[in-house]
């Protein structure tokens, strides 16, 4: 018979042993949705800060000496070529060109006498009527009257000029700026500014691409990754405020060295600004237009996670296994990344689900988004990683 302490023993062990810890069960994988990369055709973005400029300024200068007495214009308006903008006062200009004109009549009275003189004696002198010394002193009065005409014309000709000149013209249509001189000062000649005017219709826009900039553009035309329109170039602007000018612009001049301060290639396009929206001096964002890109990758901004090496993403491969792979991406579109490196076409990608991925193991594909397509109206924008 077995001592009953045995027993006792024998069927708490086993009772211990039933109650004990279970195994847990494994857990299913995580179900996710994933994208096929397709490499697509889409608008390139170039952007680059900009700033506007007039596409003609004049300074406002006298010629003369003297004292302002008139100033019709207002400033910061604009004036039609021809408009008077200042007077200097005229009193001893116009009294120069009075003497000149009366000068000259002299001149050429004097003149019109010799004429005659010299046609009368001339025929006399055949007919040995008159002497030849007369003939000869008609001839030398004749051009000396001459050359008195003629002298008396280019004094009266300048004189004509500076009694002009007191009038200050508008050289050009435009926005004239402030006054620098106010009436009653007096203007000593051409070394003082007394305006200036601006022509900003059309307005040109400056914007310099670096070098860097540059060898990278030239590449990707070398390779055709991508494609440029024939013609030239246009461009659009974006305002401050975030709004798109009206108006698009073509580049119009680039210059042939790079700026050795600053590394950089200075571009110039023309835009009509009939309205006058884009001002001398404001800044703005310039955009190439119709750049295509050939051969472009882009997955949803959702399935890139970033960690401590950068940007990353979940790849599944054909056995099921996800997978991260570092990418770089270079700019948006729309809700897209554009990966320039760490992925391939055909390669899967996971789009959702990624908060439960990890990687080595292995995920359950669902049921797949909707197909990333680029929105060729929406360029792509800066945000590399």
């Amino acid at each position: 018979m077995r001592h009953p302490l045995v027993s006792s023993l024998t069927l708490t062990a086993i009772m211990l042993t039933a109650c004990g810890p279970k195994a847990r069960p494994a857990l299913p994988p995580p179900e996710v949705a994933v994208m096929t990369v397709t490499p697509q055709t889409i608008t390139a973005s170039y952007q680059f800060v900009g700033q506007a400029e007039a596409s003609k300024r004049v300074e406002v200068r006298s010629q003369l000496n003297g004292v302002i007495i008139e100033r019709p214009y207002t400033e910061g308006t604009d004036v039609p070529k021809g408009e008077l903008l200042f007077r200097i006062d005229p009193t001893t200009y116009e009294a120069v060109y009075r003497s000149s004109q009366a000068r000259l009549d002299n001149s050429q009275a004097r003149l019109d006498n010799a004429t005659r003189n010299l046609n009368r004696l001339r025929p006399l002198l055949t007919e040995h009527a008159v002497s030849q010394k007369d003939v000869d002193d008609a001839e030398t009065e004749y051009a000396s009257s001459k050359a008195d005409v003629a002298d008396a014309k280019a004094a009266l000709d300048k004189a004509k000029k500076d009694y002009d000149d007191t009038w200050v013209r508008a050289e050009i249509p435009g926005r004239v700026g402030r006054a620098q001189l106010v009436l009653g000062a007096r203007v000593t000649g051409p070394g003082d500014l007394l305006t200036t005017i601006d022509q900003i219709n059309p307005i040109y826009v400056d914007f310099s691409p670096s070098d860097q900039q540059l060898l990278r553009w030239r590449n990707d035309l070398a390779s055709k990754k991508i494609v440029v329109p024939s013609g030239k170039q246009e461009v659009e602007v974006t305002l401050a405020d975030g709004s798109v000018f009206l108006h698009k612009g073509q580049i119009n001049f680039a210059d042939i060295t790079i700026q050795p301060g600053t590394g950089t290639l200075q571009l110039r396009a023309e835009f009509a600004n009939p309205q006058r929206i884009l001002l001398p001096g404001q800044f703005v964002r310039v955009s190439l237009l119709g750049v295509k890109r050939n051969g472009a990758i882009l997955v949803p901004q959702r399935a890139v996670l970033q960690g401590q090496g950068g940007a990353f993403v979940y790849v599944v491969d054909s056995s099921g296994t996800a997978t991260a792979r570092d990418i770089k991406t270079s700019s948006s579109q729309g809700d897209d990344w554009i990966v320039e490196s760490g992925l391939a076409a055909g390669e899967r990608v996971i789009v959702d689900g990624v908060q439960k991925v990890v990687s080595g193991k292995p995920v359950k594909i669902g049921e797949a988004p909707a197909t990333t397509s680029p929105s060729e109206a929406a360029p792509a924008k800066s945000g590399a990683n």
